[in-house]
This record gives C-alpha cells, structure tokens and sequence, in this order.
C-alpha cells in the first residue's frame, strides 16, 4: 500500500463511521473453484452472525466530495476538511490486500455523490464488478444505491452485491427539503421500489429454475437520523412501519443526530446525541419485526414520543392495563408475546408446553421468563395478580425503582473482591491465584 492510498484510507474510514445502516445479517455465496473467499451470512463490523461468528468489514467512502450541502452532513460541499477519493482498483485492491491477510470478511462501501449520481454509482457498480468477475472473489458486499442513479445501474449494483442499502436520513419530506433542498424523497423512493422488485422477482424465478444471477439476496435496509428534525417518533415508527411493508425492508437503522455542523442555525442546538431515545427507537422496531406489535400501538396521537425511562413494551403495558393479568395458561401467543418479561422464544415454548400441563412459576423460570418483570402482568396456577389495585403511574413508580436498587445491589457486589457471603477473611494481598 502506497503512501498515497494510506492517507486515502485514513480519511474515507473515518468518513464512513457515521453511516450506521451496516447490515447485521447477510448471505451465504459459496466459493469457486479459483476464487476467493466466500459469505456465510456475514454482516457488520465486530457484529454477531447467526452462527456465532465475529465478522468485520472494511467499511469505507469512496469519496468524501459531494456535490450537495445537506445541512446535517459532515461531508457537505461547504464545509473545509480533508478531500479524498479512491480510484475503482484502489477499493479493489485494498478488499482484496486485506481479506487474503485475513483482517476482513467483507466490504462496506458507500461514497459522497462526486459529479452525479450516475457516475457516482457506476464507479460503486464497477468495484463489486471487478470483484466478482476479474478477482473472483465471494466475500459479502454491503453497497449503497445512490438516490437519483439510472435504474440500469441499480439493477447491475444488485447482481454484484449482497445487499444494497438507500438512506432516506430525514423521516418526512417538509424537513428533508429544508435540511436538504438538493434532495427529494421521490428519489430515494424510487430505487428502493426498483431493488424491492428486483428481489421478490429473484425470488419468484428462484423457484421455478435452479440457476439464475442473484439479486442482493441479502435484502436492502435504510438509515434514519434522529434528533436532527421535530419529527415525533410516533411519525418515525409509521415512515419505518412503511418500509417494512411495502419494500420488505431487512432492517431500518437509527442514528442518533451528531452535531458536527454546529454553525448551521437549521440545526437543533444539542450537544450531545439523544442516545437513549435511539435506543427505545430500535426496541420499538424489534417489537415490529418480531412481536407482531403494530406502530399505532407502540405510540398514539396522544403520547407521539417514547418514554425514556421504560423499554416500549413495559410502557405499552403499563398503558393497558385493561388487557392485564393474562392467564398463561389460556391466553393465545399474540398475548403472550405482550407481556414484559416474555421474549419470542419464551412465549413459543409456553404454548407448547401447556397442552401437557398447567404451568406454575417454576416453569416458567425454566423456560426463561423474567418473573421479576412478568410477574405483574401475568397469572398462573399458584402465581395471582399482583397489580390489581395500582394505578399506571404506582405501577411504573415502582418497576423503576425496583430495577433501581437491583442495580445498586449489583453495583456493590462487582465492586467487593468477594462477596459477603463467600466468609473470605484474607486480604487481596495474601491470596494466591493458579492459572
């Protein structure tokens, strides 16, 4: 690696870590004969796959210059940083150097919109190309489509890459075109219908013949900033709510507003990211994907923001406490996956193991339920109801101090070299430790 490229690759890395819309979960491309490396279900830098791996990526720019000047980028043309822009072979080259020295599993490639966007995503286009076909290389290829490219280009982009990924950034289009006037939703819109078409059309033709090019078999995803517009998360959930719908979206991602243009007054004045508020937006998108729980229930006209001190489905809980105690033993699965304490897998393995027994609290524990949290939303044969005579606010009160002091207690035990129970009398100094 030339001196030259080094200083690239400093600058583009560094430039690619506010894009967060990686994908966890990829696909499986078998090696060649010949070839170069394989996927199997690779996914995000130092992110978990399925199978238990630890994969990376190299997740880079191929350009930071960009020809718009959206007001919550920190690569807009108006501002004075570092410019670099690798060549095609560059991005090649660097994949193939650090897979064979095994520092990565894949590539993650994005870039600022250099020209136009039809020259910005034939060079993207022209990496994977290069890659499949002169290097033969199989690894995982997360590409960025870029809004406005040809859908000639989209549709190449897709038979090279795993996945590829177009960021809508703002969720509603009035606030998209005051942060980002060069920029309009029907652009970014549009491709993600053509990719959404693309896939479910491999899909159809998949089953009908065995050998056909794969489209981004891997699914596409988006990223959404928040905090850096008023929209509430009630508008964020429904836009996400969306997505998953119509284009089968894999994952929606949210990052929360960094504020790195501070001079620009469109801007919220905040110092920090609104980390928590990113975090309940991501528990709320898991009860969406995964607990059959719709936006409209999660959030309402009445209450468009999430509450930051409880997770979205003890909020939800809390709220509805009409729908409380459910009877364990009778009530069906969609229930069942709304009690707090109760995960996907828990609440499958409940409505099997009741059709061969009443199940009690002991059971329960064995199969994985989270009593200290269910327990006052649930009934079974020797367990009552235990929030009958709170009030919403009563009940939320005391879950959080509850989780408050289980906290502290935890805190004071790792911070005791033994704990007083173990009846150690020895100072630290007078043990000796073995390997």
């Amino acid at each position: 690696m030339t001196q030259k490229v080094q200083e690239k690759l400093k600058i583009l890395a560094d430039a690619a870590k506010y894009d967060v819309s990686c994908s966890s979960s990829g696909s499986s491309r078998r090696n060649t004969p010949g070839g170069v490396g394989n996927s199997v279900a690779a996914g995000i830098c130092h992110s978990f796959t399925d199978d238990g791996r630890c994969i990376s990526l190299l997740k880079i720019l191929m350009t930071n210059h960009c020809i718009y000047d959206c007001a919550y980028c920190i690569n807009r043309r108006t501002n004075d940083r570092p410019r670099a822009t690798f060549t095609v072979q560059e991005v090649v080259d660097l994949t193939i150097g650090f897979y064979r020295r095994n520092y990565i599993e894949g590539l993650f490639l994005s870039s600022g919109v250099i020209k136009n966007p039809d020259y910005t995503m034939e060079r993207l286009m022209l990496v994977a190309k290069k890659l499949r076909l002169e290097e033969r290389y199989n690894g995982y290829i997360h590409m960025k489509a870029i809004p406005g490219a040809s859908q000639e280009l989209i549709q190449a982009a897709g038979h090279y890459a795993d996945r590829l990924s177009v960021n809508i950034e703002i969720p509603t289009e009035q606030q998209l075109k005051k942060l980002a006037p060069e920029k309009d939703f029907q652009s970014v819109l549009q491709p993600m219908d053509q990719i959404h078409q693309g896939i479910q059309q491999y899909k159809d033709e998949r089953r009908k013949f065995r050998h056909i090019p794969k489209f981004s078999p891997a699914g596409q995803s988006t990223q959404l900033i928040v905090g850096a517009s008023p929209e509430s998360d009630r508008q964020i959930l429904q836009l996400s709510s969306n997505l998953y719908q119509r284009q089968k979206l894999k994952r929606v991602y949210y990052s929360g507003y960094l504020p790195v243009n501070e001079y620009d007054q469109r801007l919220p004045a905040i110092q920090t990211p609104p980390l928590v508020r990113e975090n309940r937006l991501y528990q709320s998108d898991w009860l969406m994907r995964f607990y059959e729980f719709s936006a409209d229930e999660i959030l309402s006209p009445e209450q468009p923001f999430l509450d930051l001190d409880v997770d979205p489905k003890l909020a939800y809980a809390i709220r509805n406490l009409h729908l409380f105690p459910v009877d364990i033993n009778k009530a069906d699965y969609h229930m069942i996956l709304r009690v707090p304490g109760i995960g996907v897998q828990s609440a499958r393995m409940i409505v099997d193991a009741r059709r061969f027994r009443h199940l009690t609290s002991y059971h329960l524990k064995k199969i994985g339920v989270v009593l200290k949290r269910a327990q006052y939303f649930i009934t079974c044969n020797e367990l009552p109801a235990r929030m009958t005579d709170w009030d919403p606010a009563q009940l939320k009160s005391h879950i959080i101090a509850e989780s408050l002091m289980k906290r502290r207690k935890a805190g004071d035990t790792q911070l005791m070299l033994f704990p007083p129970q173990t009846g150690m009398s020895k100072t630290p100094k007078q043990l000796h430790f073995r390997n």
